[in-house]
């Protein structure tokens, strides 16, 4: 019986309820791989997710953009498919694929019936080891890539961001966006479209997670059909890099009524035993969601923004403390000021206990509302997997928060904002801002 998309969009949303208490196993297929599994039998649905490491940083040189351009392409036709068959026998199938690439890693989602398991996984599999990069699909997307990158060119938060990975990462490929140049990408080749396939898509950097109506037995079978026709090794990761801006301004004139600013300096590993701690700190900071400093300094008390936030980013090769605002570009060099102001507050003072107290709250009771149903779930369990924590890491998160004391807290705070660090990248006119080094 053939069931239609809308049947798997509402177990999707209906599969599991809120929970932070779910039991992560362990698996290892017949031929060798690990995966992690969250058992769920009350509806008939899997959720699974795959991550392959290193993502576009693995771009050949010369070739930025052709990772991008070829995730776009491995749903575009498989086998004996071409794209519209292969949409065709997806859609007949209630299946659900969605192929995306950032900075470090591949990403694969699936979405499938119990009943059609098999089938799912055969297309997949199809799409995973013998993708068609057919010229007409080819030319369809690469047209896609090339109007976004057209629109970057005229957006200042795309702008900004830019700037400020070059001047942070320099030639590294963190220092380039992912999906190229329009030059870059205009000269891809369907050659180089398949180096860039070979050398992402292999078995020794594939993160696998499922969530649903599947047993281990059944996992470790259902791993090793999809995946064990992948190429063992793929391109060398890149090698780590540290974050390399200064502290000082940079502006990038750009013909606009509002500024738009990224700002940040070094950070902190997920692997650094102070790693909660700078979580608190950052919350209190600039947090997103959670009634922040920099809100109420720059946008509540001064009307600057409608909005700012800060963000601890821990790629695999680099970590900053980084963040973003815009406002009118007579008002940018005053939002420079507050936020410099409050970075050096947090370095001088830390927090308060107030303030300690609410951010566990929020940290330790928004953390359950994450874990809303099976695709959610199983995101969450190849994120923990790519950071390197436990399996028991769901049980022991909100704990690792509560353990942080108000004077580990305040000497992390002293250690790790570093206000004179601060590197502000400003896309605009901002009237009395000026270029420094």
């Amino acid at each position: 019986m053939i069931r239609f998309a809308s049947a798997l969009a509402f177990l999707v949303l209906v599969a599991l309820p809120a929970r932070a208490e779910v039991d992560i196993q362990e698996v290892t297929s017949p031929g060798g791989l690990t995966a992690w599994l969250v058992e769920e039998h009350s509806i008939p649905f899997v959720a699974l997710e795959l991550r392959f490491r290193g993502g576009a940083s693995l771009d050949a040189p010369g070739k930025r953009g052709a990772i991008n351009l070829m995730t776009g392409l491995i749903e575009e036709g498989a086998g004996e498919l071409d794209a519209q068959g292969f949409a065709e026998a997806r859609d007949d199938l209630a299946a659900s694929y969605r192929f995306d690439v950032g900075d470090d890693v591949l990403s694969v989602s699936a979405r499938f019936l119990t009943e059609n398991r098999d089938a799912a996984v055969a297309l997949l599999q199809s799409a995973l080891t013998d993708p068609r990069f057919d010229a007409q699909a080819i030319e369809r997307v690469r047209g896609q890539v090339l109007a976004h990158l057209k629109s970057r060119e005229t957006d200042p938060g795309a702008l900004a961001s830019a700037a400020f990975d070059r001047l942070a990462y320099g030639d590294h490929p963190y220092g380039s966006y992912y999906g190229g140049t329009p030059e870059s990408v205009a000269a891809l080749t369907r050659n180089d479209i398949l180096d860039a396939f070979a050398r992402t898509v292999a078995r020794d950097r594939v993160v696998i997670a499922a969530v649903g109506d599947i047993t281990e037995s059944e996992l470790g079978a259902l791993v090793d059909t999809l995946l064990g026709g992948l190429p063992e090794t793929g391109a060398p990761l890149p090698a780590e890099l540290a974050f390399g801006a200064t502290g000082g301004i940079t502006v990038v004139p750009f013909e606009t009524p509002q500024s738009v600013a990224q700002f940040g300096q070094p950070g902190i590993s997920v692997e650094d035993p102070d790693f909660f701690a700078a979580f608190i700190l950052n919350t209190v900071l600039g947090g997103v969601g959670f009634n922040n400093r920099l809100m109420e300094e720059v946008r509540e008390k001064r009307g600057l923004t409608y909005g700012i936030g800060t963000y601890l980013v821990d790629s695999d090769y680099s970590e900053s403390l980084v963040g973003s605002v815009s406002t009118v570009n007579p008002r940018m060099g005053e939002t420079i000021d507050v936020v410099r102001g409050a970075w050096a507050l947090m370095a001088r003072e830390g927090l308060t206990a107030e303030e300690l107290a609410g951010a566990k709250t929020y940290l330790t009771g928004a953390y359950p509302l994450r874990f809303d149903g099976n695709a959610p779930i199983a995101r969450i369990l190849v994120g923990m997997q790519l950071s390197g924590y436990p399996v028991d890491y769901v049980k022991t998160r909100n704990a690792r928060i509560e353990a942080v004391t108000l004077q580990e807290a305040n000497r992390v705070a002293a250690e790790l904002f570093r206000p004179e660090a601060l590197r502000f990248v400003v896309v605009g006119q901002p009237e009395g801002v000026q270029s420094t080094n």
